[in-house]
């Protein structure tokens, strides 16, 4: 949006003089905004990585049971983030706008308030995918699926509601640290909870008669000791006092401005999330399926852990941008795309040397079987271009965030995965007979396309048009 009309001066963004718009375009300007980024990055990734370890760690250990309990599991999980934690995740990924630019701003009541508002809706979200849970037995039984995986798979789920409504709560709540970047307590409240986990996971697994739902009430378990921890925080610790605010009716009167903004972040996040949960099942169509599936997942396995990586210089870029176009200050903001486009090219060349150096012996880590082993390393060359893919598409996809282009991340991922991305996918896997490399190579055509799209967008960027419409927002 450009600046024009009869514009409030307080809304124009702040300007530079020219030593510091010097400095902010020098090495030195980059090693700082380095500093910055990195100060928000490592811990979002320690944070990352310590909540997907909840949910491997309640599989691993039911699948010690037996061999239903960890299909079932397998099932059930794959379904749960797919129809809830993808939703609630990509929901409250619009905190990152209005929330990162008010803290920016310095409204940092409204941070407080924004942060309630978020949890409401996503509480009230809960309520159909809690039903939609309770009866997945039926639904996966309609779907023609096996009945005993069917009737444990629909159990988990149910006893995995508390940790939906738990994740309602807490996805906001990291938001709110995350905006102010206040990553310490992230930080402590994951690896504590971490501890908690496996402990109280193992003994209501093997040690109740819950069995396999031990794990999925392990899971709620924590998500809410989770919760306690950042919600006391936020409510008596001194360094929340400025950003805490009342319950009020300030909270519905927010709804329609976070919905706005959280639909299409929801729609972003979640068409890339499935489109990769959709690999796996059309690998199934293949004539040797468990081969196929098996690589698959090992792939998806080492990309999603991965992938933790860029997902805090993500979260990191969108602070960072949100916070500066709320102080009028596009110069910052533009620095810090430039700054962590150059952490993600560090962080690219760094993984792909490991992951290819090692292609002859990772896939040892996921299996003992010599064939799967070697089509891992066939698929070695594949999975290094598809995380450079994924490492650029993470760091835009933060920069969007913290923009506000949640609607235009929505429809390119729609355009590039489902219009291009499966039917090429389709084309070289079933016509011309690719397997899974033919499905991996349509996902990195996806991602590819979604990339142009985005750095195209970023690159032709007016950051003084932003910061103004960042203002107007908050007016």
């Amino acid at each position: 949006m450009e600046a024009g009309g009869n514009i409030d001066q307080s809304l124009l963004p702040r300007q530079e003089n020219d030593n510091n718009s010097q400095h902010i375009f020098s090495w030195e300007g980059i090693g700082d905004e380095m500093k910055k980024l990195g100060y928000i990055a490592g811990p979002m990734v320690a944070v990352t990585i310590s909540q997907y370890l909840l949910q491997i760690i309640s599989v691993m250990m039911v699948g010690h049971l037996d061999e239903l309990a960890l299909s079932s599991t397998a099932v059930a999980v794959s379904i749960a983030n797919v129809s809830g934690f993808s939703i609630l995740l990509g929901l409250a990924c619009a905190l990152e706008t209005i929330g990162g630019q008010a803290y920016g701003a310095k409204q940092y009541k409204k941070l407080g308030s924004q942060t309630y508002t978020g949890i409401f809706c996503l509480m009230l979200v809960c309520i159909p995918l809690s039903i939609l849970w309770i009866y997945m037995e039926r639904v996966l039984i309609f779907l023609g699926q096996d009945p005993q995986i069917s009737h444990e798979a629909g159990k988990y789920l149910t006893y995995l509601v508390p940790a939906l409504i738990a994740s309602a709560a807490l996805q906001p709540l990291i938001r709110y640290f995350q905006m102010q970047s206040m990553i310490l307590p992230l930080l402590v409240s994951s690896c504590f909870t971490i501890c908690f986990h496996i402990p109280i996971c193992w003994v209501l697994v093997y040690k109740t008669a819950l069995r396999n739902c031990g794990g999925a009430v392990a899971l709620g378990l924590s998500f809410w000791l989770n919760v306690v921890f950042l919600g006391s925080f936020m409510k008596y610790s001194p360094s929340c006092t400025k950003t805490r605010s009342n319950i009020s009716m300030e909270i519905f009167r927010g709804i329609k401005e976070f919905f706005r903004l959280a639909i299409p972040s929801a729609v972003m996040i979640c068409v890339e999330w499935w489109s990769y949960e959709m690999l796996v099942l059309l690998s199934g169509l293949l004539p040797n399926p468990q081969l196929e599936t098996s690589v698959l997942s090992v792939c998806l396995n080492t990309t999603s852990m991965l992938y933790a990586i860029p997902f805090g210089l993500s979260a990191a870029v969108s602070t960072r941008v949100s916070n500066e176009l709320g102080a009028g200050n596009p110069h910052g903001a533009k620095m810090s795309v430039v700054t962590v486009m150059v952490l993600a090219v560090m962080e690219m060349i760094i993984l792909d040397t490991i992951l290819f150096s090692s292609r002859h012996v990772f896939g040892y880590v996921f299996s003992n079987e010599m064939e799967v082993i070697d089509y891992v390393t066939e698929m070695a060359p594949l999975l290094c271009l598809f995380i450079i893919m994924d490492a650029v598409q993470g760091v835009l996809s933060g920069v969007a965030r913290g923009c506000g282009w949640q609607q235009i991340g929505a429809y390119i991922n729609i355009i590039a995965f489902y219009l291009f991305g499966f039917p090429v996918s389709g084309l070289l896997c079933f016509l011309l007979q690719f397997r899974a490399k033919g499905l991996w190579i349509g996902v990195i055509v996806g991602a590819g396309l979604q990339n142009i799209a985005l750095a195209t967008i970023t690159s032709f960027t007016n950051w003084e048009a932003q910061a103004i419409k960042a203002r107007q927002r908050l007016s």
